[in-house]
């Protein structure tokens, strides 16, 4: 098993002063955050330390009762499959993230009170057009229909999409989601479609379809066509089955290691990373 203080630099260790932040996933194997974040932590000179919390859907919310009792803990980021569940666990959460219907960043308040943010959506987007692919006045497809999906869903059409087409295997979340966006948004041109990706300008897998080998498709490859830009939201493997299938098929590929880049800040901030920590009492 690894130190936890080995991710800090030399001459800096763990104490009962130390902030700690956790980061909740099932499987947790493939998490890059706490690497991200113990070194911003390290460069900002903040004592704090990010650590991953393995824990299925069923123990989530015993978890999650025990960490407001934790006086020395600062939040924590969760991912899959926990953004939606999350949501009824916090004690408040923003109004963009009760839109969307799901949280990725939660800040513990001195109070112990749980404060819930979405940032997955601003990140995924952020790291598009960082790379030079800006959503704004192109057609987007987006598979999924999860957490990360929906504030994907609803960040591509604040930028300004043309068109978003949304396809999950389930159609009634696909829904659920079009209608959402139709009350935000009523101008916004949002269809249900299949999983044929075709005709559309970017291809985006907001699903958690890729994680692990052996994984079906999160659509129809075959209908994959040079001149498609293909996104994905899964940082590790960093090559998912469907951008080898996408790069084999003569697309651009976009992983998902910039959107997390892009969140990197969002998160540090809304954790209070930057912030002098106080003692513990």
């Amino acid at each position: 098993m690894n130190d936890v203080s080995n991710a800090l630099p030399p001459g800096r260790e763990i104490s009962g002063l130390t902030r700690v932040f956790g980061i909740l996933a099932d499987p947790i194997h493939h998490v890059k955050t706490p690497q991200m974040l113990n070194a911003l932590m390290a460069r900002e000179g903040r004592d704090g330390v990010m650590v991953p919390f393995q824990v299925s859907s069923e123990d989530l919310p015993t978890l999650v009762a025990g960490l407001k009792r934790m006086k020395s803990l600062g939040g924590f980021v969760v991912t899959v499959p926990h953004k939606t569940a999350i949501v009824d666990l916090c004690d408040e959460v923003s109004d963009s993230a009760r839109r969307i219907g799901a949280v990725n960043t939660v800040r513990r308040e001195a109070d112990g009170r749980l404060v819930g943010e979405m940032l997955d959506g601003k990140g995924f987007v952020g790291g598009l057009v960082a790379a030079g692919i800006d959503p704004k006045g192109r057609s987007a497809y987006l598979a999924g229909a999860g957490g990360a999906a929906n504030a994907i869903a609803f960040a591509l059409v604040e930028r300004g999409v043309s068109r978003l087409t949304l396809a999950n295997r389930t159609r009634a979340k696909a829904e659920d989601l079009a209608q959402r966006l139709a009350e935000a948004y009523p101008a916004a041109a949002v269809e249900i479609g299949t999983s044929d990706p075709s005709g559309h300008d970017i291809v985006v897998n907001g699903t958690s379809l890729g994680l692990k080998d052996g994984d079906p498709l999160p659509l129809d490859a075959s209908r994959l066509s040079p001149g498609q830009i293909v996104a994905e939201v899964i940082m590790q493997p960093e090559e998912t089955a469907i951008l080898a299938a996408a790069k084999a098929a003569g697309c651009r590929t976009h992983p998902g290691k910039p959107m997390l880049a892009c969140q990197l800040d969002l998160m540090a901030d809304f954790l209070g990373m930057r912030a002098l920590p106080e003692a513990v009492r």
